[in-house]
C-alpha cells in the first residue's frame, strides 16, 4: 500500500519478477526465430522477428488469461496475480513490436497511404476466405494500448476500482480479436493441422480455466438461508470451528460476499470485497492484527473494515454474534469503515 503516487515503485519482488518474465520472453522469441530460419532458410530477418514477437505477445496473453481462474483454484498461483499487470505491460510492448515491424515491412513501401494499405489492401470484408486479417491486429492493438496506458494504480484511483475494473476486461476483446487475426491471417495459409489445433487447444485452456474456476465460485455464492432461530434477523453461517484461526469462511449474505473472521477468541465479519481491485479478503489472512489482502497486500482492521492510518481504504462491516458455538452474521451491512464489536468465543468451543 501507499499513499501516494510514484512513477516507479518496484521492490525487491517486483524486480526479480521482472527479470524472470523478461528473460523467458526473450528466450521464447529467440527460441521462435531459431525454429523459423531452420524451417524456413529463405525468410527474412524481418518475418522471422514479425513471427517470432508475435508468437511470444499470443503465449503471454494465454499465461495472463489463465492467472486469474488458476489464482481462483490455487493459492500457490497468488505470486502470480500479484505482478500480472507487469506482464500486461510486456506483453503489449512485444504485441506492439510485433506490429510495428510488420506495419513497416508490409505498407510503407507502396503507393497508398500506409494505413489504408493495412486496411483495405490485404482482403476483402465481405468474405471470410479473404478478411483483411490484419485489421483485426490494430483493432487488438488499440484495446491493448489502452490497458497499459492505464495499468497504474494512479487511473485505478482516479477511475475508481469498478470502471477501472470494467475497462481492464477489455482483454477478453483484445484475446477474441488476435484468435480472428491469427485464424484469417497465419492459419490460412498454413496447411499443418498443428497450427489449428494450437490455436483451438489454447483457446479451451483460457475458456476451460474460466468456467471450471467460475463454477466454483457459483457454489460459493449460495447465498446462505438459514436463519437464527429467535426471529433477530441475523443469519446461521457456520460453527466456530469451521473458521480456521487468523482465516476466514465466506459466505454470501443478501447478494454480497462476506468474510467471516476468526482470531485469538473473536468473530469479525467484513465485506469480502478489497478496494484496491476488487480482491478476495476472505482468501487472506490477519497479520499483525490486520486482515491482508491475498492480491496485493491491502490491510484493513477485521473489526472495523478500515485501513490502519495513514490508509484511507474502508469496507463495509457486518454486525456478528456467537450462540451455542454457532456464528450468526447480520446480512444488512454497516456503513464502511464503521467499527463493529466483535464477537467473543466461548472458551468451551475453542
Amino acid at each position: 500500500m501507499s499513499t501516494s503516487y510514484r512513477t516507479v515503485g518496484w521492490n525487491a519482488n517486483k524486480r526479480r519478477y521482472d527479470v524472470v518474465a523478461v528473460s523467458l520472453a526473450g528466450a521464447s522469441t529467440a527460441l521462435v526465430v531459431a525454429i523459423q530460419a531452420i524451417a524456413n532458410p529463405a525468410l527474412t530477418v524481418e518475418t522471422l522477428l514479425i513471427r517470432a514477437l508475435g508468437a511470444t505477445a499470443f503465449l503471454l496473453l494465454h499465461v495472463i488469461l489463465c492467472i486469474g481462474p488458476l489464482a481462483r483454484l490455487d493459492a500457490r498461483f497468488l505470486p502470480l496475480l500479484y505482478n500480472r499487470r507487469h506482464l500486461g505491460v510486456l506483453m503489449f510492448t512485444l504485441a506492439l513490436a510485433h506490429g510495428g515491424f510488420a506495419f513497416v515491412q508490409f505498407h510503407t513501401a507502396g503507393t497508398l497511404d500506409p494505413l489504408v494499405n493495412l486496411l483495405a489492401a490485404d482482403g476483402r470484408y465481405g468474405e471470410i476466405g479473404r478478411f483483411p486479417f490484419q485489421a483485426l491486429g490494430l483493432a487488438a492493438l488499440a484495446v491493448l494500448s489502452v490497458m497499459a496506458a492505464t495499468s497504474h494504480d494512479f487511473w485505478l484511483h482516479q477511475l475508481t476500482a469498478p470502471v477501472w475494473k470494467a475497462l481492464h476486461m477489455g482483454v477478453y476483446v483484445a484475446y477474441t480479436l488476435i484468435v480472428l487475426h491469427v485464424l484469417f491471417g497465419v492459419a490460412a495459409e498454413e496447411t499443418q493441422p498443428w497450427l489449428l489445433a494450437l490455436l483451438a487447444g489454447g483457446a479451451l485452456l483460457v475458456f476451460g480455466l474460466h468456467a471450471v474456476a467460475g463454477l466454483r465460485e457459483a457454489r460459493r455464492d449460495r447465498a446462505a438461508d438459514t436463519p437464527a432461530a429467535d426471529g433477530s434477523g441475523f443469519v446461521d453461517v457456520c460453527h466456530v470451528d469451521d473458521i480456521p484461526e487468523r482465516r476466514a469462511v465466506m459466505t454470501c449474505l443478501a447478494g454480497e460476499r462476506v468474510a467471516v473472521f476468526r482470531y485469538e477468541g473473536r468473530v469479525s465479519a467484513l465485506s469480502n470485497v478489497c478496494q484496491h481491485q476488487n480482491g478476495p479478503l476472505g482468501e487472506g489472512r490477519i497479520v499483525n492484527d490486520c486482515v491482508v489482502c491475498p492480491w496485493h497486500g491491502y490491510e484493513y482492521l477485521p473489526e472495523s473494515g478500515a485501513s490502519p492510518p495513514p490508509f484511507v481504504e474502508r469496507v463495509p462491516t457486518f454486525n456478528v454474534r456467537v450462540v451455542g458455538g454457532r456464528v450468526h452474521v447480520h446480512p444488512i451491512p454497516n456503513p464502511p469503515g464503521t467499527r463493529v464489536e466483535p464477537a467473543r468465543v466461548p472458551a468451551d468451543t475453542v
